[in-house]
């Protein structure tokens, strides 16, 4: 039988009425067959993350400190889906004993995992399904990465398709068997490899929003919704900073071929955005760009030097002095006799003056300059290099609102333009580019 695997956040488990939204998507279908699900979010903006409260917890524990009014906070949550749901108490023992391991010194990412361990726990007491400790299975190297050997650990005990499994997300072990988290939003890496373990025909993963937007909804007011978006899309509009899809959770399904759903836990019945590795072709067709993503917080350096063409490893020895000094680059533009370099501002970490000497001394410039305040905007859709006229629609309207681009760069894949303007202008670029292909 083809099997989906649904993988449910935070908003989605926060409490007993959600888990009853997820049973109740579960039981419609039954190729729904494999779970895997966050720690409990937040139930109302005044309230502290889970899993924050865990990491608390270690904290003030490491520091002798009594944690018993955030633990109480962490059981309190549990303790309420236990009664409202009417699920064996036992849990609350356990949940007891992590208490104590905490007191004695367990690692913090020991503590950060018990969110998602002990909601796993509870919904697959709910469901009627098998418990899945991924730490028995997902094996986390020591760059983050996922040993190969996990698919195929993870995959046998998958194996009977008959039955309902629910597995924790955020989490593994390394390479010593002890428990190991992945970064923030990591359950979706776990649903990930769950799905390409099983070898499933679809990775759906449940949310509160109905799939992912064009922009973005604190700058454009109700934005529409993406219907279809290739995987090469999302990570582009990922990348430069749009809250779509946690990063790393794409190439596991990625390589194997297998689709995402975003869909809202909600709104069940609300299509979602599909994330596919190939556009169809009426996609392609009829959509100019798939969205518009950015960030604020870049520097620029820029240089020049005459004849700069000719001087054979100029740029490589440019690159050099960053990397000699740590630093990660996100574009590099160039000119006959001029190049740029734009390094987002956290990973220039001050050493503004260092660069700007080392390059000075090294490389003999005509000049350099340095620009602060900078932002990008990426345009991303596969249907760009199809379409004519597409980067004179752009320019134009920005062009028409008054605002001075700073950097135009565009990929060597064509599925993108980047686009820099000053800080002050960003929002005003991400509208008037909206406006343009959208419409009001």
């Amino acid at each position: 039988m083809e099997r989906i695997v649904a993988k449910f956040g935070g908003s989605s488990v926060a409490n007993a009425s959600q888990i009853r939204k997820l049973a109740a998507i579960i039981d419609g279908d039954p190729r729904r067959s494999i779970v895997v699900v966050s720690a409990p979010g937040k139930r109302h903006g005044g309230e502290s993350k889970l899993t924050d409260l865990l990491y608390l917890c270690q904290d003030m524990a490491a520091m002798a400190t009594a944690i018993t009014e955030p633990f109480g906070l962490i059981r309190g949550r549990y303790a309420e889906i236990v009664v409202e749901l009417g699920l064996d108490p036992a849990v609350l023992a356990d949940i007891d004993r992590f208490g104590d391991e905490l007191v004695a010194g367990c690692s913090a990412d020991y503590a950060a995992s018990r969110g998602e361990y002990f909601s796993a726990r509870l919904v697959a007491e709910f469901l009627g399904a098998e418990f899945i400790d991924p730490a028995q299975y997902i094996l986390i190297r020591a760059n983050g990465t996922i040993a190969p050997e996990s698919y195929e650990l993870l995959g046998a005990r998958l194996a009977e398709t008959s039955k309902r499994y629910v597995m924790a997300g955020f989490y593994g072990r390394n390479r010593h068997g002890e428990v190991k988290t992945f970064s923030r939003g990591g359950s979706d890496i776990s649903g990930a490899i769950a799905a390409r373990a099983a070898g499933a025909m679809l990775y759906e993963n449940w949310t509160d929003t109905s799939g992912i937007l064009m922009a973005d909804p604190r700058i454009i007011d109700s934005p529409r919704p993406i219907a279809e978006i290739s995987f090469r899309e999302i990570r582009e509009m990922a990348y430069m900073g749009a809250s779509v899809f946690h990063d790393e959770a794409i190439l596991p399904v990625r390589e194997a071929g297998i689709p995402i759903r975003i869909k809202n836990t909600n709104r069940p019945d609300e299509p979602g955005t599909l994330i596919t590795p190939s556009l169809s072709a009426a996609t392609v067709a009829t959509t100019e760009i798939a969205g518009i993503a950015g960030k604020k917080g870049f520097s620029m350096i820029s240089l020049e030097k005459s004849l700069m063409n000719r001087q054979i490893g100029f740029v490589y020895r440019l690159l050099g002095i960053l990397n000699e000094q740590g630093v990660s680059f996100e574009q590099c533009p160039s000119s006959i006799d001029s190049v740029s370099v734009i390094i987002e501002d956290d990973k220039l970490g001050g050493l503004d003056d260092v660069l700007l000497e080392q390059i000075s001394r090294q490389l003999e410039p005509d000049s350099i300059s340095i620009e602060k305040d900078l932002a990008l905007v990426a345009v991303v859709g596969e249907g760009m290099v199809r379409t004519v006229g597409m980067s004179g629609k752009i320019f134009g309207a920005l062009g028409r609102a008054g605002i001075n681009v700073r950097v135009i760069n565009q990929g060597a894949s064509e599925m993108n333009i980047i686009i820099g303007v000053s800080g002050a202008d960003y929002e005003a670029t991400v509208r008037t580019i909206y406006q343009a292909f959208i419409g009001d």
